[in-house]
């Protein structure tokens, strides 16, 4: 078995041939990614210290607001007289008394915890927790450095847990000299809890230090009495002494603080900043933040940039490809276009021969109205023509019997040619409701007086109606009714009701036809009711339909329902039919009244 060295030689430099160019497009990611995350890590921590910054100043102001309300509270209570008095007679039952209610009477007003005062020995003389079972009353304190501190300098001030109550707080000493001689010490006492549980519901990890970096107060309960630092044999016997943390295993707590400066390492980093307070020069404030944003910050920076540069190269090669498809979009763009364009012809002929259509459709609909009107006032020409030609015939024959009387009986002729100017009235009444009826009407809408509307309806049936031996009877409310229409189509659906109802009785003993107007609601109904045979069942539902009638020698054209019913839907109404057969039928126009449409 022989081999080539020639191939031995290319699969040993396959692998590094390909790994080469692997090395040249990761290195750089990687690269990219880490000044990417730490970027990210010191703009995020920065932001973090601002934040901390921030929160150090507006607790320090908290802090300091809340222990200014009683830093001269000491001092004011000094100077009443029922203090000095304690003073002056420590062994008066009724001075002590008095004295213990006016502490107590202050720290109520005051929001203060404890109000106490002592001699000069640091014996405890009156307290405003005097009647109960843990008063100060009687309690030497003269170990504690407030009380020191106010004999020497004449005020004093000392954080520490009560050792009477167990309850921590800050205490505010004043000494109060006498012009006797004589000196006692006023001392108040500050409970912190509530800035303690506004930190802790607000979520923020700030505490204050002592001197010997021992926190006394945290929104961080697993913080408290935890010194920052390992504790010096020297401040341990110190705090010892002065009983500063009385019942708290000071000495046993692990310090809070490790590793470097500027970071707490309690179970997980986090970020710290610290502030002296202005009001102490013994205290240090300090507030933490966790840097888990920190980190995330810098792993989805460093992430996003390897994923940006990953994309980069992908794109570079997508570039190719599109170069490629630009030419073939182009050309599809071009062929869009042309179909575009000749699609918007399309649609502009569309739309011209629907407009086209739809006036055409208006024309027809308004040729059909006119037609049917003219339909109605056929079916009323026998009635129009006997209407006309009796009120002639009467003017002749009282003309010339005026003519006869101008010889014989002047006197009676005047009554006479106003009897023919009374016939002349009439018709000319009847001809101007025809003329209006029969005039065409434009398409605009506008405010109709219905009740008007119904009197010339009923005015231009009258001849039909007296042919037929019926007088009907108009029903409607004695005040104005307007609604949005137009006043001939208004009057020629209601025409066109009150004929159906006058062929509908015509040769019925007993017939009867109404028009009644009523509201009801926010519409307005114009009823034509009539005594006549009623309408069949199979034949309702067709009784709009165009061309349809139920009578056997109609000179209509079948088209006045359903003209009525396309009108009133115009009007924004509707047309309502109720039939009984054997006894009448009523047919509803159905109109929204102005007034409450306006509304």
């Amino acid at each position: 078995m022989t081999h080539d060295p020639g191939q031995t030689r290319s699969a040993r430099q396959g692998p590094r041939a390909w790994r080469a160019p692997a090395l040249l497009t990761v290195l750089p990611v990687i690269a990219v990614a880490l000044i990417a995350g730490a970027l990210a890590w010191r703009s995020t921590v920065a932001e973090i210290d601002a934040r901390l910054e921030q929160s150090l100043i507006l607790s320090l102001r908290a802090l300091e607001t809340e222990i200014d309300r009683f830093r001269y509270l000491p001092k004011v209570t000094g100077e009443d007289a029922r203090v000095q008095a304690a003073i002056r007679n420590p062994q008066d039952p009724t001075t002590i008394d008095a004295a213990n209610r006016y502490l107590q009477r202050v720290t109520r007003l005051a929001g203060a915890s404890h109000l106490y005062l002592m001699d000069a020995a640091g014996q405890t003389l009156a307290a405003s927790n005097w009647d109960v079972d843990e008063s100060f009353v009687g309690n030497n304190y003269s170990f504690r450095p407030y009380f020191r501190e106010a004999i020497t300098t004449g005020v004093g001030a000392f954080y520490a847990i009560g050792v009477t109550t167990g309850t921590p707080g800050y205490f505010l000493a004043a000494r109060i000299d006498l012009a006797d001689g004589k000196q006692g010490v006023v001392v108040v006492k500050v409970v912190l809890d509530a800035l303690e549980q506004a930190w802790t519901a607000a979520d923020q990890a700030i505490a204050v230090a002592d001197v010997d970096g021992i926190v006394f107060l945290s929104g961080e309960p697993a913080w408290r009495y935890r010194p920052l630092d390992p504790l010096s044999p020297e401040a341990l016997e110190r705090l010892g002494a002065q009983r500063t943390y009385f019942g708290a295993e000071v000495n046993a707590a692990e310090p809070l603080l490790q590793g470097a400066a500027g970071w707490i390492f309690d179970g997980t980093g986090a970020r710290m900043r610290t502030r002296g307070a202005p009001f102490s020069d013994e205290w240090r404030m300090l507030a933490a933040a966790p840097v888990l944003p920190a980190v995330l910050a810098a792993l989805g920076w460093g992430g996003g940039a390897a994923l940006a540069w990953g994309l980069g190269i992908g794109l570079a090669k997508i570039q190719r490809q599109r170069r490629q498809l630009v030419a073939l979009r182009l050309r599809q763009s071009d062929l869009l276009e042309r179909k575009v364009t000749e699609r918007t012809r399309m649609l502009a002929r569309e739309i011209e021969a629907r407009r086209q259509t739809e006036a055409e459709l208006r024309d027809a609909q308004e040729t059909l109205i006119h037609s049917e009107k003219m339909a109605a006032l056929g079916r009323m020409s026998a009635a129009i023509v006997h209407e006309v030609s009796q009120p002639l015939a009467a003017m002749e024959a009282t003309l010339a019997a005026a003519e006869i009387s101008l010889e014989r009986a002047p006197e009676r002729t005047g009554a006479r040619i106003e009897t023919a100017r009374n016939l002349i009235r009439r018709m000319q009444r009847t001809i101007k409701h025809l003329k209006s009826f029969s005039r065409k009407e434009s398409g605009q809408l506008e405010e109709v007086d219905a009740l008007g509307a119904a009197q010339n309806a009923l005015e231009l049936v009258q001849p039909r109606a007296r042919a037929v031996g019926v007088d009907p009877v108009l029903e409607a409310p004695d005040r104005m009714l307007r609604v949005k229409a137009g006043r001939v189509r208004l009057e020629m659906v209601l025409v066109n009701l009150l004929l159906n109802a006058l062929d509908a009785v015509e040769g019925r003993a007993g017939a009867a036809v109404a028009l009644t107007l009523t509201v009801q609601g926010d519409d307005l109904r114009l009823t034509v009711s009539d005594t006549g045979p009623g309408i069949a069942a199979e034949d309702l539902p067709r009784v709009t339909e165009p061309f349809f009638s139920t009578k056997a020698n109609s000179e209509g054209l079948g088209l006045g329902l359903a003209i009525s019913q396309a009108i009133l839907s115009e009007f924004h109404g509707r047309l309502d039919i109720e039939t009984t057969p054997g006894h009448g039928t009523r047919m509803t126009a159905v109109l929204p009244l102005l007034e409450k449409a306006q509304a």
